[in-house]
This record gives C-alpha cells, structure tokens and sequence, in this order.
C-alpha cells in the first residue's frame, strides 16, 4: 500500500508551525522539511533542481493528483519559491521552466501552493491552521471535485 503522503504533509505542517513564529518563517521551513529546499543563499540551487521527496506517497484530491508520489515535494517547493519571489514569478516559472500546464495536475497543485502562501502571509489563515487547510484542500485522494479557489495576487 501506498503511504499517505498528503497526510504526512500535514502533519508535516503541525510541526512546523508549532516552532516558528511567522509566516514567512514558517512557509520557508515547511519548503525545508518537505521539499528539501534549504534556508539562506543556497536555496535557488535546490529549488532549481526541483527538491527533493522527503515526503513520498499520494493520498492527494485527484484534481491535483498526478500519480506520482512526489506531490508534497511540489506543493512545498513552490511554497518555498514563491514565498521568496513572489507568486506570480513563481507560477511563471512552473509553467515556463517546470512545463507544469495550467489545467494539469501539477498546474493546479502549483495553484494551491500559491493559494496557501497568499492566505498565511495575508494572516487569513494563520500557521497553525495549516495543517487542517492542507486536509481539506488538497488531501483525500478520489475526491472529484476541487474546492473553489480564492483570488491570487
């Protein structure tokens, strides 16, 4: 059976926000521990080769699914980038660089990734909540229909 990774992001989210004590703290270390996107200067490196899987497993809704089990590792990586340049570069460059198209799986998880960072640092959704918006937005596997979308910046 296939491991939860959904949850694990989570969870994975719990923890984090339980240690830091702002959003932009917060968004750039679940980008470390879910993503493998370091702190301080070496960041573009990683970001740059796309992370790394420290969560695998799926367990994400199937519009964001795109069967493979490095979905928290996307979800987390675009938090991590666009919480340091900005959203909209951040969509460009998954679209242009990452080849994600929009209407895929992978273009609508970066989607929400850049939802999630708009709400934590608009202080709509604080980092303790996270965990459950990660829960009800993105995990479920076999869910059908995805969950309406606020604006982006």
């Amino acid at each position: 059976m296939t491991a939860d990774g959904c949850a694990q992001l989570a969870d994975t989210c719990a923890r984090v926000a339980a240690r830091t004590d702002s959003p932009g703290a917060f968004l750039r270390e679940l980008g470390r521990e879910a993503a493998g996107v370091r702190r301080g200067p070496l960041w573009p490196v990683d970001a740059g080769r796309g992370g790394s899987n420290r969560i695998r497993g799926r367990g994400f809704r199937r519009h964001v699914d795109d069967g493979t089990e490095g979905q928290a590792r996307h979800f987390a990586g675009i938090v991590s980038v666009a919480v340091r340049i900005g959203p909209r570069l951040a969509r460009w460059l998954s679209i242009h660089v990452g080849r994600d198209a929009p209407d895929s799986a992978d273009g609508r998880l970066t989607d929400e990734a850049l939802d999630f960072v708009r709400l934590i640092r608009s202080g709509e959704l604080a980092p303790a909540d996270a965990e459950a918006w990660v829960r009800s937005t993105i995990c479920g596997g076999g869910t059908a229909t995805p969950p309406t979308l606020r604006g982006r910046d």
